[in-house]
């Protein structure tokens, strides 16, 4: 957007604000270690007097940065743990024990470059809001049409926006309606309709034809720009992380100068007081979280975690509050199929493959949902002939010789009573109906909703067993469907009709105190990034998301899997426990290290050469933060991931066996008709030959497979037990065909047990198989 200033990337920060040349750390870690080793080298060749020389330059070298990180962390309000460093290097100068100065000045650049590591990136900048907004218009005036700067745009002209294109500026529909995707703003997945006199945003996609907008605001007025502004305040906003070392340090600084000062005022030493200082030295600290937290990183990277600084990793570390978005973070941001309806005479398949293949030329994004649906189950397309397209409408082709139709129905279509069943069940569910027309008639509709990730509840069941106590979504979609997403997933607050700068408001709302628990924010939307950025931290989903909301965020994953998320939740709990255990055993062995020192039994070298030996241990086991939790996520042999696919595939095709259950029940309704004692046997074949050796195969094979990993036969238990359900109403519907009459007609004694047990066997399949995407198959990546 040409009115935004654009945003200029810092330089690397030191933690705490202060601009530091990048490369700092790594200079002086160079100069240290080059000077030490010198030194040795000297003193192995008795040039004594050179060594010190070496060591000295050494720790002088140390001191300036470090006198530099005090002042600032003083500035700052806080004395970190550097303190105490700074006071050991000048005493070792001081009393002239150089090589101790040596190895503490080393130890404190190498704390320093990790801990520079672990914080790299650590800025938010918002160049993608800015590089993907839109930045000319085309203005008409008369019959021409003039591409101009947005800039340039004013209250009052009349615009065009084509196809694809992104609406430039608030506005109101003139002439045609207009097809909207909206979820770069609301979340929504859905298409939208607009028409003339409605108002439209900035930033939302054209979905439809071309159509003519009058502005209602300039650029700099617009949702889009307000985004961007948004995303900046709430950037500004976030309070700077605290490292854990300072924290440490609030108490161990004043103990360790108190022990210095009274070992030299009872021995009267000033080498005792500087040998307690260097073994003061907080090197643990130094080096526990940073170890710890680049392991945590390292870690996390493996998993397609992308986490820009250590203090994000920290923060995640303590976080008590979740806020997600719905669309794309709970749901896979895209329609799939959903049920089938048929007309009387048809079936589901050939609903289904009659809409895929007139939709399999349309660019709409539930024409792609019904197509991929079709694929997955098999069907055979065909070749449609004469096909249009009207935007808002649907498309229409020749198939068959017939002339079908998939879209909205036209004004005035009277419903049959099965077509009014299909509408009030789409109501029911939240679902929108995509209708087939044959010849001009209704001949099917298919129900499309954006579905609940597979991996969603176990994926905040982990969270909560990771500390996480509050759970709530702040979606823009409507609040029924939000409600529905809320209850199945057990959160404990569900907000709807947010625009972004309401999500903004619920995240400053749900933040504690600085230095309190952490607020985390997921999303996946351009409408999620001042939200991100308002959160302590902000997580985005960047595989299929928006690239403003990973820019915003402190954490990216990118793969298209939300239970990454509790992934990074499990590996920041264990990096940051690692790093306290490791930073509160270093400085337990510190304190009876100064305890020696102040008696005389630790001389300045061997205190440092000592430290040297803690610190080793220290960094040892923060390195424990490189391996996985082996509790978090049961590991799966590769023929064990192989089955999941296969039977997760196997679901996919058994879809229209599920139809076929529900259109039999459907069919009775109206008594034992001979179509619908057809549909009855049709779904007898269907559960013999491809259902019931689909269940059969599960329990032999996949169970007994996922048994060990999941702790035992006890985990697959229920869902055994539910195959044993799915058998006998499979039986129940038999033994009801076998019962019909020498004419093969139904006794009307059966109808109310037969349909009962055919909307049961549903009910239990469609129950079942969520289960086991849920509990099983999202186990497998």
């Amino acid at each position: 957007m040409d009115s935004v200033t654009p945003v200029r990337e810092p330089r690397a920060k030191e933690p705490g604000g202060r601009l530091w040349p990048p490369r700092l750390e790594p200079l002086l870690l160079a100069v240290t270690t080059l000077a030490l080793l010198a030194g040795i080298v000297f003193w192995l060749a008795g040039a004594d007097t050179l060594a010190d020389l070496s060591w000295a330059i050494g720790t002088v070298a140390a001191v300036g940065p470090s006198v530099g990180w005090v002042l600032h962390a003083l500035h700052e309000g806080h004395a970190g743990v550097d303190l105490i460093a700074v006071l050991a290097l000048g005493g070792t100068l001081a009393v002239g024990e150089y090589l101790a100065g040596a190895l503490i000045a080393l130890m404190l650049a190498t704390g320093r470059t990790l801990e520079s590591a672990a914080q790299r990136r650590a800025s938010h900048d918002l160049r993608a809001l800015l590089e993907h907004a839109p930045r000319s218009a085309r203005r008409r005036s008369g019959t021409e049409v003039v591409t101009v700067p947005l800039a340039e745009v004013a209250v009052g002209d009349l615009l065009v926006v084509g196809p694809g294109e992104v609406v430039p500026v608030d506005g109101r529909v003139t002439g045609a309606t207009a097809v909207l995707d909206e979820s770069v703003l609301t979340g929504e997945s859905l298409t939208v309709r607009r028409p003339e006199g409605e108002d439209v945003r900035s930033g939302v996609v054209n979905a439809g034809g071309a159509f003519e907008l009058r502005a209602t605001a300039t650029e700099e007025d617009s949702t889009y720009a307000e985004i961007v502004r948004l995303a900046r305040q709430a950037g500004a906003e976030s309070a700077p992380v605290v490292r854990l070392a300072d924290r440490y340090a609030a108490w161990f600084l004043p103990l360790s100068v108190a022990a210095a000062a009274l070992a030299w005022l009872v021995s009267g030493s000033a080498v005792r007081a500087v040998a307690v200082l260097v073994v003061a030295t907080p090197c643990p600290l130094l080096l526990a979280a940073p170890v710890a937290v680049v392991s945590g990183l390292s870690r996390a990277s493996r998993l397609g975690v992308v986490i820009r600084d250590g203090g994000a990793l920290e923060n995640l570390g303590h976080a008590r509050t979740l806020l997600m978005d719905k669309t794309g973070t709970l749901t896979g941001g895209r329609p799939r199929v959903l049920d089938v309806v048929a007309a009387p005479g048809l079936q589901a398949s050939e609903v289904l493959r009659l809409a895929a293949s007139v939709d399999q030329y349309s660019p709409h994004v539930l024409a792609r949902a019904v197509v991929d649906a079709a694929r997955e189950r098999g069907l055979t397309l065909s070749v449609p002939e004469d096909v249009t397209e009207e935007p808002g409408r649907g498309a229409t082709g020749t198939v068959a010789g017939r002339r079908t139709g998939v879209g909205r129905l036209a004004p005035g279509t009277r419903l049959p009573a099965w077509a009014r069943a299909a509408d009030n069940r789409a109501m029911l569910d939240g679902a929108t109906v995509v209708w087939l027309t044959v010849d001009g008639g209704p001949a099917g509709a298919v129900l499309l909703r954006d579905p609940l990730r597979p991996d969603a509840p176990r994926t905040l069941r982990r969270l909560r067993a990771a500390g996480i106590e509050r759970l709530v979504m702040l979606t823009g979609d409507r609040p029924e469907p939000a409600r529905e997403v809320g209850a199945v997933l057990g959160l404990d607050d569900v907000r709807a009709g947010l625009s972004p700068a309401d999500k903004v408001a619920a995240v400053r709302a749900e933040r504690g105190p600085a230095g309190k628990a952490a607020t985390v924010m997921i999303g996946d939307g351009v409408n999620d990034a001042p939200a991100l950025a308002a959160a302590d931290v902000g997580v985005a989903m960047g595989a299929r998301g928006s690239t403003a909301s990973s820019e915003a965020a402190d954490i990216v994953l990118t793969t298209d899997r939300v239970d990454r998320l509790a992934d990074a939740v499990t590996i920041a709990v264990r990096a940051r426990r690692i790093a306290v255990q490791s930073a509160l055993g270093g400085m337990i062995m510190s304190l009876g290290a100064m305890v020696a020192a102040a008696f005389g039994l630790l001389p300045p070298a061997a205190g440092a050469l000592l430290q040297e030996a803690i610190d080793a241990a220290v960094i040892l086991n923060a390195l424990r933060a490189l391996r996985g939790d082996r509790t978090a996520r049961p590991a799966l042999e590769p023929a064990t991931e192989a089955l999941i696919h296969r039977f997760a595939a196997e679901h996919d095709d058994l879809q229209d066996v599920l139809e076929a259950v529900r259109d039999a029940a459907d069919r009775l309704t109206d008594g034992p008709q001979p179509d619908a004692l057809r549909a009855v046997k049709e779904v007898d074949r269907l559960l013999a030959e491809r259902l019931l050796p689909h269940e059969h195969a599960e329990e032999h094979e996949l169970y007994p497979a996922l048994a060990p990993p999941l702790g035992g036969p006890e985990a697959t238990a229920t869902m055994s037990r539910a195959h044993a359900e799915i058998d006998r109403l499979a039986r129940r519907i038999t033994t009801h065909l076998a019962l019909t009459g020498p004419d093969g007609s139904l006794a009307a004694d059966q109808i109310d047990d037969l349909r009962a047990s055919l909307y049961g066997l549903h009910t239990v399949l469609r129950l079942h198989f969520i289960q086991e995407e849920e509990n099983y198959f999202s186990l497998a990546p």
